[in-house]
């Protein structure tokens, strides 16, 4: 079964879902402006999902990708993440993938404004999801093997 197939079943579903989320924040912070009231508090919501939650997560399910039922986490000190461990990696990887691209735009010709931030995280959060859905397939083959 390749990748594309794994991208077709139930187990993607979070793949797509969070694909959609991303595709939503953006969209919404880049068409609601900071005075349509109340609007503007569904842009701060998915703002706040956008920037603190969405990239560390993808990044951590990506290094530890206990989701899917037939996966084989990595080990922490002799046990797998749980939740509570994976929010506050989530929460705290995010910080500082967001921090790290602030600095990384400021050495760029597009400065640290909204545009390029919001980019950039589309294509950060894109890349972490596909990455940790490869290898949520790869452990998944490795483990009917």
């Amino acid at each position: 079964m390749c990748i594309r197939d794994s991208l077709k079943t139930e187990q993607a579903l979070w793949y797509w879902a969070t694909l959609t989320l991303t595709i939503a924040a953006a969209a919404v912070v880049f068409t609601v402006s900071e005075d349509l009231y109340p609007w503007v508090y569904i842009r701060y919501i998915l703002g706040t999902i956008f920037m603190l939650w969405l990239p560390g997560y993808l990044f951590i399910k990506a290094l530890f990708p206990t989701s899917h039922p037939l996966a084989r986490p990595l080990e922490t000190s002799g046990k797998a993440l749980d939740t509570v461990e994976r929010i506050a990696l989530s929460l705290g990887m995010s910080i500082s993938l967001v921090a790290l691209i602030g600095l990384l735009l400021n050495y760029t010709p597009w400065g640290i404004r909204l545009a390029p931030i919001v980019s950039s995280l589309v294509a950060l959060t894109t890349v972490f999801a596909t990455a940790a859905v490869i290898r949520e397939h790869r452990v998944k083959m490795e483990k009917k093997q």
